[in-house]
C-alpha cells in the first residue's frame, strides 16, 4: 500500500494553515480525480473519492478494484466546504460514501454536476442534505468561484435528449488564476476550440488512457495529456488517475518524458501533496 505524502491530522492542519489573506492558489491532490483548492480562504472540492465503497463492491467480482494508495482523509473531517463538484456519474467521481459524510460536516453543501446526471445523482445520494446544481456545456456557476462547464467525451460525447452533456471538464476561475480540471475525458474534436481562448496557470489532466488503437478507458494517455497542456500553453500540467486501482493505472513515465520533449512545464503529485502557484507575472 502506498502511504500519502500527508494525510489525515497532517493533511488538516496544511489545509488550515493557509489563511485568508493568502492571496496564491493552494492545491491538494485527494488521489484518482480529487483535488481541494483553497484561494483566499475559499475551498472547493473537485471530484472527491474518499471511500472504500467501489474496492468493497467489486471485491467478489471479475474486476476487483484493489486500492493501491491508502486514503488521505476522511471526509467527515473535511469541514469549511460550501462547493463540490462531480464531473459525471461515475462513482470514482461522484461517491455516495463519500458526499454523505461531507453533506453532514458540511451544512448546506453544494454540489455542482451535469444537469443531464441530476436525477440519477439525486437516487444515489437520497435524502442527504445536498443542493444539486445543474451545469452543462458552456453554462457558468458564479459565486465565489466562476466555474464554467467544458464537453467532455469518456469514450463519446454522451447527451441526454435536451442535448446536455453526461459528461463535463470545468474552467475553474477566482482571484485571477484560471484552472481546467477535465474530468474523464478522451480527445474529441471540440475540446481546443473550447479551451484555446482561455489562458491557464493550472490543467488537471488524466493519463491512464490506453494507446489510440486499444483506448478502453475513455482517457487521454500521459503523451496527449502533455500535448493537451502544451497546446493550451498552460503554465503547468498535473496529471492524475494512477495510482488508485490495480487494475486501472499506468505509471507517469509517458507523461513525464513527453513533457520534457514537449518543454511543457509539469508536477507529478503524490496523494495529500500540496501545490501552491503564485499569480502569473503581468
Amino acid at each position: 500500500m502506498i502511504e500519502p505524502f500527508s494525510k489525515d491530522s497532517a493533511l488538516l492542519a496544511d489545509i488550515a494553515n493557509i489563511t485568508a489573506d493568502d492571496k496564491r492558489l493552494h492545491l491538494w491532490w485527494l488521489g484518482q480525480s480529487g483535488f481541494l483548492l483553497k484561494q483566499q480562504g475559499s475551498i472547493l472540492l473537485l471530484d472527491p473519492y474518499l471511500s472504500d465503497s467501489l474496492t468493497e463492491k467489486y471485491a467478489a467480482t471479475d474486476k476487483p478494484h484493489v486500492r493501491m494508495t491508502a486514503r488521505c482523509v476522511a471526509p467527515e473531517q473535511l469541514t469549511g466546504i460550501y462547493l463540490v463538484t462531480a464531473s459525471h456519474i461515475h462513482t470514482d467521481h461522484l461517491d455516495a460514501e463519500t458526499l454523505l459524510p461531507l453533506a453532514q460536516a458540511n451544512p448546506g453543501i453544494k454540489l455542482l454536476l451535469p444537469h443531464a446526471i441530476l436525477d440519477e445523482a439525486q437516487l444515489r445520494l437520497g435524502d442527504a442534505p445536498v443542493q444539486l446544481v445543474g451545469l452543462d456545456a458552456g453554462e457558468t456557476y458564479a459565486d465565489e468561484w466562476h466555474i464554467t462547464g467544458v464537453a467532455a467525451a469518456h469514450n463519446d460525447l454522451k447527451r441526454d435528449a435536451l442535448g446536455r452533456c453526461h459528461y463535463l471538464g470545468l474552467i475553474i476561475r477566482r482571484g485571477g488564476f484560471v484552472i481546467y480540471h477535465s474530468g474523464d475525458t478522451i480527445w474529441h474534436d471540440y475540446l481546443l476550440a473550447s479551451l484555446k481562448p482561455h489562458a491557464y496557470d493550472l490543467m488537471l489532466l488524466p493519463i491512464n488512457g490506453n494507446k489510440p488503437e486499444r483506448r478502453v478507458s475513455g482517457n487521454l494517455n500521459g503523451a496527449e495529456a502533455a500535448t493537451l497542456a502544451k497546446a493550451c500553453h498552460s503554465r503547468l500540467v498535473v496529471p492524475y488517475h494512477y495510482d488508485m486501482f490495480t487494475f486501472n493505472t499506468v505509471t507517469t513515465e509517458e507523461f513525464t518524458t513527453a513533457c520534457q520533449h514537449l518543454d511543457q512545464p509539469f508536477k507529478v503529485m503524490q496523494s495529500g501533496e500540496r501545490l501552491t502557484l503564485e499569480k502569473a507575472p503581468e
